[in-house]
């Protein structure tokens, strides 16, 4: 084969930088989004926040911003320059303080303990504490011997954050012994270090089991508590029952009455089984919402949060050094920066364009849903918003995850509103959310000594007109974490 030339037209999607910054940004939280855009505020000089009194004249339209934008950038051609180097320099004090520096003259900074790198509000300003932290606490505020302190340190060690001991006195009193010692530790002793120590707040803390737990909130109750002894009674012999609802053994066993029981039942009810989560507190997790709907004058008006969206534009004072015929390194650098500046600007109102577009969509869609609650919620999915927005279901996709709604029943993620469909009786659909609202609706609705089953739950759906099988239903009541119908029986 002798080699050859040959032509060949063809199409290829060619993935640019600016493209990959554009799809970078719209699948980025509303968090995640102002970490970048603070980035890169700090890497790009030719970038600045537009001032409060700018957004007014801002405009929401995404073709009417772009033309804004490029006034911005002609505007700052050399031939505009409204700033000239020697007016900037005019700007320096004639005369400094020997001692002064460079950043007290020319800088304006809030206090240091504000405006340091790595600053922690939360963990300055915050009341979060760990059980342990807690307890040892109280220990320090507790008379005790050294060798007691050693003990009550190690069974402090051994609790768990819901509050429980998860170790046995056996391997504690095992781990503390010295045979060697004179007067080696004994079980007791640790034992006894314990009980002061489940004395401690919360009521409940380092007990080995949940009915110890129980045990030591009820004692800790006045004496003159109504029905405490009954409680104490069924939390010591007969807790198995109580947790398996079992009442006709209980009312045999204890000698109550129907009404006393109850009234005994809604005592321990009372009581918390996880005492340490009162005090366990992780990291505050926030959800800024980045699109708001509301309903003005019968009309549902779908609107980007302006707080979620800061809005950006070229610094002019930088952009006016530019010259057109100067190759030098820092004019380079400075027509590089405010290209990157342009691209960056575009692509954050592509992003808000395009959430504002499925966002809208979404209501218009669901629009049963913000009128009558989750019951009317119809069968969706990404392909249905990606051929009305004329888009691919992959950018549905990223502009849909980790992207929240506020709306007048509550934030919901963009995700919620997308779900699969059960046909039904009259051959319509009916989407999984609204079965799910409809269980939840029936079993509140149940009475309590005698809880719906999944099969009676399936009944009722069938004869709504929606075809459900048993196994589905438990799924979604095990999903919604609604027990079985054996554990949700009550006498009251």
């Amino acid at each position: 084969m002798k080699p050859a030339l040959q032509l060949k037209i063809g199409q290829q999607l060619t993935m640019t930088p600016q493209l990959q910054q554009a799809i970078k940004l719209l699948q980025l939280s509303t968090l995640d989004l102002q970490q970048e855009i603070q980035a890169a505020l700090d890497s790009n000089p030719l970038l600045e926040l537009e001032e409060e009194q700018d957004y007014a004249a801002a405009t929401p339209d995404y073709e009417q911003g772009l033309q804004e934008l490029d006034k911005q950038l002609s505007a700052a051609e050399p031939g505009n320059q409204s700033e000239t180097d020697s007016d900037w320099v005019n700007d320096i004090p004639d005369e400094l303080s020997v001692d002064s520096n460079w950043e007290d003259t020319f800088t304006s900074s809030l206090p240091a303990s504000h405006d340091s790198e790595g600053y922690d509000f939360e963990s300055r300003t915050g009341t979060a504490e760990s059980l342990q932290s807690h307890l040892e606490w109280q220990l320090n505020l507790t008379p005790m011997t050294d060798r007691d302190r050693l003990v009550a340190t190690a069974i402090i060690d051994s609790i768990s954050p819901e509050g429980y001991l998860t170790s046995s006195l056996e391997d504690l009193h095992e781990s503390l012994h010295d045979p060697e010692d004179e007067d080696p530790l004994e079980l007791d002793e640790v034992v006894a270090v314990l009980h002061r120590i489940q004395q401690f707040d919360p009521p409940g803390v380092a007990a080995r089991d949940l009915g110890e737990c129980l045990l030591i909130q009820l004692r800790q109750l006045a004496a003159d508590t109504p029905w405490r002894e009954q409680a104490m009674q069924i939390v010591a012999e007969h807790l198995q029952l109580l947790g398996t609802r079992d009442y006709a053994n209980l009312l045999r066993r204890t000698k109550l009455s129907e009404a006393e029981l109850a009234e005994v039942i809604q005592l321990i009810q009372s009581l918390n089984p996880r005492p340490g989560a009162s005090i366990e507190s992780g990291d505050s997790e926030y959800v800024v919402p980045d699109v708001v709907v509301s309903k003005r004058q019968d009309v549902w008006h779908v609107e980007l949060n302006p707080d979620a969206m800061p809005k950006l534009r070229v610094n002019h004072s930088y952009a006016s050094l530019i010259r057109r015929a100067d190759n030098s390194s820092d004019n380079t650098y400075l027509k590089n920066q405010l290209q990157e500046a342009r691209w960056f600007i575009k692509s954050l109102q592509s992003r808000n364009d395009t959430l504002l577009k499925v966002a809208t969509k979404i209501v218009e869609l669901q629009l049963d849903f913000f009128e009558q609650g989750e019951e009317a919620m119809r069968p969706m999915v990404l392909a249905d918003i990606a051929q009305a927005v004329e888009m691919h279901e992959s950018t549905i996709s990223r502009v849909t995850t980790q992207k929240y709604m506020h709306t007048p029943r509550g934030v919901f993620e963009l995700k919620f509103f997308f779900s699969s469909h059960v046909g039904t009786s009259d051959g319509g659909e009916a989407s999984s959310t609204a079965i799910r609202a409809m269980i939840k609706k029936l079993i509140a609705e149940e009475p309590p000594k005698k809880p719906l089953s999944d099969a009676k739950l399936a009944t009722l759906l069938e004869k709504q007109g929606i075809n459900v099988a048993r196994r589905t239903v438990a799924k979604y009541r095990e999903a919604m974490n609604i027990p079985p119908s054996n554990e949700r029986k009550r006498l009251i």
